[in-house]
């Protein structure tokens, strides 16, 4: 799942004949398979997800079906350095780690998301 956080399309900070560039988000490594029987601890250890973060140009993006419908400018947004692209260093770092966060959170509690969004729906 890539989600493009924020283009970057500042002309002031950019060159001539520079692309504009997209702050991608999305999972490196998914979690693997979970069965009814496994422990509480065994799906918490195979619910680990690995995200990534990285700057891509526009046009290499390419627009789906699929939407995903967290705020991830918050993770990533606080820890970019003025907008030049994607978080360097620790920066980058403290991103992956509020991402991987948000992403193992949400992926833990799939049930309760898709129930608001019916109760939402239905109304």
């Amino acid at each position: 799942v890539f989600r493009p956080l924020e283009p970057q399309s500042a002309p002031d900070s950019r060159r001539k004949g520079q692309p504009t560039r997209v702050l991608i988000a999305g999972i490196a490594r998914s979690p693997r398979n979970v069965t009814r029987s496994m422990s509480k601890k065994k799906v918490e250890k195979r619910s680990k997800i690995k995200p990534f973060v990285r700057s891509v140009n526009v046009n290499h993006v390419f627009p789906t079906r699929y939407q995903v419908d967290m705020d991830l400018k918050k993770c990533v947004g606080e820890s970019t350095d003025g907008g030049s692209g994607a978080p360097k260093g620790d920066a980058k770092s403290d991103a992956c780690k509020a991402l991987k966060k948000v992403f193992e959170e949400r992926y833990l509690n799939q049930r309760d998301v898709t129930s608001e969004k019916k109760a939402i729906g239905s109304s």
